[in-house]
């Protein structure tokens, strides 16, 4: 049996949506999509947690129609 690695994984939820987790491993935090919108995210790669939530926030707003 090997020895599990220390892991973190987050919720990241935006404008009360959840877009998906993220999940460290050696490479940094892997994002997982939970939501069709942010699949363009899905399996990327980001510095921490809070920086694939800067992504999905950005990803929400090009989306967004302007006013």
């Amino acid at each position: 049996m090997s020895q599990a690695q220390g892991s973190q994984a987050y919720v990241i939820e935006v404008s009360d949506r959840t877009a998906g987790i993220v999940v460290s491993d050696t490479r940094g935090f892997c994002f997982f999509s939970s939501d069709r919108a942010f699949d363009g995210l899905d399996g990327g790669y980001f510095g921490s947690a809070r920086a694939a939530e800067r992504a999905v926030r950005a990803l929400l707003q090009q989306r967004r129609p302007a006013s």
